[in-house]
């Protein structure tokens, strides 16, 4: 999207009329580049209507991203983080991974954060992308430098998503619960994602860039492209939470999380991540990277964040693959 297309809808975020001869002025463009960069919205999710003699209007409001407000929320916590806030990404983990090289090199340890209104190419486990549409959700991403090397960090992924589900119910969201190993989830349907990516040395430091989607408020258009059960927060409470709030929230238990598994890893979260399994004590398909599949009853995880599954042959452990809800276990 054009830089002219975010000015525009910035000027329209308020859900009212407003006439292309104002826009344009106010811009210091031509009323054709204003109608030129309102088309081809319905692809990000919003609709705009455009009313002779009235002007242009998005049918919902939109709540952007400030970052002002978003540090405000962060307390003393703002000094710590370096936040950008993106109008559009191709995807912010891609972007903080582009600064993982001089960050190992580096000895300053704070955090750097990208979020973006609209991210392009978003991706999520295995290759997968990750849709979303325009201010329809929290995409965002976080660096973290670990002293550690990768092999301590085993169950990580798990440890971020205690860290979301603690935000989702302190923030009135109830019921949210996760499938392993980093989905976030309410009523078999996919809420959010969490994606962890490494660069570093085998003995370390390790640069941690942890990326989180979470489901807003999503559009029908966004909602038709995605290939599995997915939900939203607006579907759940019924309203559209503070974004700049929600975010701050986010980032706030992320970082208490990361800061107590720096001295102590996976285990003081492992029960709690165990509490809010959707597949505990049920019986599960587990599809595995290299075609195959595996059924079981699952049994927790074990200490390195990996599912045990009681099979036929004994209690097994796999580190990696999908599970297959089984609604009626």
């Amino acid at each position: 999207m054009k830089p002219l297309t975010f000015s525009v809808l910035r000027l329209l975020g308020d859900g009212e009329f407003h006439s292309g001869e104002t826009i344009s002025r106010g811009l210091g463009v031509s009323r054709t580049s204003v109608s030129n960069a309102l088309r081809g919205l319905d692809e990000v999710g919003l609709t705009v209507h455009k009313v002779r003699g009235r002007g242009y209007r998005i049918v919902e409001p939109m709540q952007w991203l400030e970052r002002d407000i978003i540090l405000k929320h962060l307390g003393e916590e703002a000094h710590n983080i370096n936040l950008e806030i993106l109008d559009t990404a191709e995807s912010t983990s891609s972007l903080l991974l582009q600064q993982a090289a001089m960050e190992l090199k580096s000895s300053d340890v704070s955090m750097r954060v990208a979020a973006a209104e609209l991210q392009i190419s978003g991706r999520g486990r295995r290759g997968r992308q990750w849709h979303s549409g325009l201010g329809d959700g929290l995409i965002f991403s976080l660096l973290w430098r670990f002293q550690q090397g990768p092999s301590f960090l085993s169950g990580l992924s798990l440890a971020v998503g205690v860290a979301v589900i603690r935000t989702l119910e302190f923030s009135g969201i109830k019921g949210t619960v996760l499938k392993w190993p980093n989905d976030v989830m309410f009523n078999f349907c996919k809420l959010g994602g969490t994606l962890i990516e490494l660069q570093g040395d085998m003995f370390g430091p390790t640069v941690v860039v942890i990326g989180v989607g979470l489901n807003l408020k999503l559009s029908e258009n966004i909602q038709a492209r995605i290939d599995q059960g997915a939900t939203d927060v607006f579907s759940i409470t019924g309203k559209m939470p503070d974004r700049n709030k929600l975010l701050a929230a986010l980032l706030t238990n992320l970082v208490i999380m990361l800061r107590e598994f720096e001295h102590q890893g996976f285990a003081p979260f492992k029960e709690e991540w165990e509490d809010h399994h959707i597949c505990e004590n049920k019986t599960v398909t587990l599809r595995l990277p290299d075609g195959s599949s595996q059924e079981g009853v699952v049994h927790g995880v074990a200490d390195d964040g990996s599912l045990l599954l009681r099979t036929p042959a004994g209690m097994r452990s796999y580190r990696s693959g999908d599970i297959t809800l089984c609604r009626m276990t």
